[in-house]
């Protein structure tokens, strides 16, 4: 089958950046796991067209071109440092220029980072409901990592790898991929349309 297309956002300002790191371990062992190709963007790759602009047809080149990329992806690993109990403020920005119906039932892997673990909680209380309103298909287990998760710039914690590997199975899941051996589950779709994303959820590898 064809790999489906995986999509990137590190909704951080600077690069390196702990928030980098945890996105790509994801896209980078989902591609490791299932059919897939990613591209992974942070909010500096928009160059600063992104904040200058009001509409999306005042976007620069870069920035038009991410939202594009995220227009057509499959399925979308996001995240966001946690800056004052939120994601970031260009994070949302980006996300305000993206088409509505586009996200509508894409999987999406929600990710954040933050210095302590009593800033976990922004995942379920800032990025789903963001997504929700997008209807798209946030996946039940999302990740978060503080800054003891990390050594050097990589991703250490064997909990949150864990976590990370099952939001990477629920993917699969919804996306219709079987982890055994790469092929289409048509049924997935409808499952998901239907409103089963438990049973998804929980189908077995």
């Amino acid at each position: 089958m064809t790999g489906i297309r995986l999509v990137g956002i590190s909704g951080n300002i600077r690069r390196p950046s702990r928030t980098r790191a945890l996105v790509e371990h994801i896209g980078y062992e989902a591609v490791r796991s299932i059919p897939a190709r990613v591209d992974i963007y942070d909010l500096i790759d928009a160059g600063p067209g992104l904040g200058r602009a009001f509409a999306r047809e005042e976007l620069s080149p870069q920035a038009a071109a991410i939202v594009a990329a995220i227009e057509a992806a499959d399925a979308l690993i996001v995240g966001s440092p946690v800056y004052k109990g939120s994601y970031t403020g260009l994070f949302k920005h980006l996300f305000d220029f993206i088409e509505i119906a586009a996200l509508a039932g894409k999987p999406v892997v929600l990710t954040a980072t933050g210095a302590a673990q009593e800033h976990a909680l922004v995942v379920e209380h800032q990025l789903r409901p963001l997504f929700g309103f997008f209807t798209a298909l946030a996946l039940p287990t999302a990740v978060y990592a503080s800054d003891q998760d990390f050594s050097d710039g990589r991703l250490v914690s064997e909990r949150v790898r864990d976590r990370a590997a099952e939001a990477i199975r629920q993917l699969a899941a919804t996306a219709g991929v079987d982890l055994r051996g790469g092929t289409t589950r048509r049924a997935a779709g409808a499952r998901i349309a239907a409103g089963h994303l438990d049973e998804i959820a929980m189908t077995p590898p």
